[in-house]
């Protein structure tokens, strides 16, 4: 039987995940990197990527991460992602009109501070549609 750590994946809207899990796949910027029970410790910042959450069952939960860091300790490994959504609920269609809309709110903006806002939009959702494609 395969060895359990603690895992929790945490977004500012919410908790995503908070359980016992055998592996977890982090795209960290230096690269990806794979977390097991009893890995030493040790910090990394997040880049925009797929994470993947390996657990007891076998199946493996795919999550969209966007900025944060991990945080390896003895006691698990906690995600603290500034953008976390699960893939399942990640739409292309719903995806690629929201890149349309950012376009759009990217070519209207009327003075620098919105159209830096909206560039900042714009570019988060082209990460998640990279990310979705190298998946």
């Amino acid at each position: 039987m395969a060895e359990l750590f603690q895992f929790e994946l945490v977004s500012p809207e919410r908790q995503l995940l908070s359980e016992q899990v055998v592996e977890v796949t982090v795209p960290g910027t230096d690269g990806e990197f794979g977390v097991l029970k009893n890995h030493s410790p040790f910090m990394s910042t997040i880049k925009p990527g797929i994470l993947k959450v390996r657990k007891d069952s076998g199946a493996v939960d795919e999550y969209f991460v966007r900025g944060g860091f991990a945080d390896v300790a003895g006691s698990g490994l906690t995600v603290l992602a500034e953008q976390a959504v699960p893939v399942s609920e990640i739409n292309s269609e719903m995806l690629n009109q929201q890149i349309r809309n950012a376009e759009e709110d990217v070519a209207d903006a009327k003075d620098d501070d919105t159209k830096q806002k909206a560039e900042m939009h714009l570019s988060q959702l082209k990460d998640v549609a990279d990310a979705l494609k190298a998946a």
